[in-house]
């Protein structure tokens, strides 16, 4: 089990998070939640990882707000200041595990996976990244601009992030040179998140595997 901690900001400001830790000198992975906020279910995430070796750091973009209502959670991510989620808390979440770990990846998922992308095309120190089912507008990250290593677990029965913005993504990082690891799931958006109802325990569990092979391989 984790624990509540500050860390700082690149600006000299701090930003709480949630932190699992496997050990010093263990790899680490940033885990950047869903609209919700940084809820029980994402912390779980993060004891997941810890169990499997990683210091994990879930930075609260929300700053202790979170609900379980979709208008309530579409109003907290319109409201978010998506540059500053990306270059001050994701990348001060980044710098704090690179002081406890050998190397440093970012996954996250809807919202976090499209800060994922967003945070490989932004925030230095980043060595590979994980985006599920979330990519940004090109305006906040451009996909010419990731030179690192992406695996992406996307769904085919996506009305957010559709199977059309996955391919136009993927080609764009692709035609720049840096082919993505691209996934996709005959499943819905969110189908690994464990408590809701679109969760895919078959589809969950291969994405899993993926995942911590690739962080594996990279970290």
């Amino acid at each position: 089990m984790g624990s509540m901690i500050d860390f700082k900001r690149p600006d000299g400001s701090t930003c709480k998070g949630y932190l699992a830790e496997a050990g010093k000198g263990k790899p680490g992975v940033v885990v950047i939640q869903e609209w919700w906020g940084l809820n029980d279910q994402i912390k779980r995430v993060a004891d997941r990882f810890a169990a499997a070796g990683y210091n994990a750091l879930a930075p609260d973009l929300y700053k202790g707000r979170v609900t379980q209502n979709p208008d309530e959670a579409n109003h907290m991510m319109t409201g978010l200041d998506f540059v500053g989620a990306s270059d001050q808390d994701i990348a001060g979440a980044v710098k704090h595990l690179a002081d406890m770990s050998r190397k440093v990846g970012v996954t996250g998922f809807c919202l976090g996976g499209a800060l994922t992308i967003a945070a490989c095309a932004r925030v230095p120190g980043i060595a590979c990244g994980v985006p599920y089912y979330g990519v940004p507008p090109t305006q906040l990250a451009d996909p010419v601009k990731i030179k690192i290593p992406i695996q992406g677990h996307f769904a085919n029965k996506d009305d957010w992030c559709t199977p059309q913005v996955v391919n136009e993504f993927e080609q764009a990082m692709a035609k720049a040179g840096n082919k993505p690891e691209v996934y996709r799931y005959d499943a819905a958006h969110a189908f690994a998140k464990d408590d809701g109802a679109a969760y895919d325990a078959g589809a969950a569990k291969q994405a899993w595997d993926r995942t911590l092979t690739f962080l594996g391989k990279h970290l």
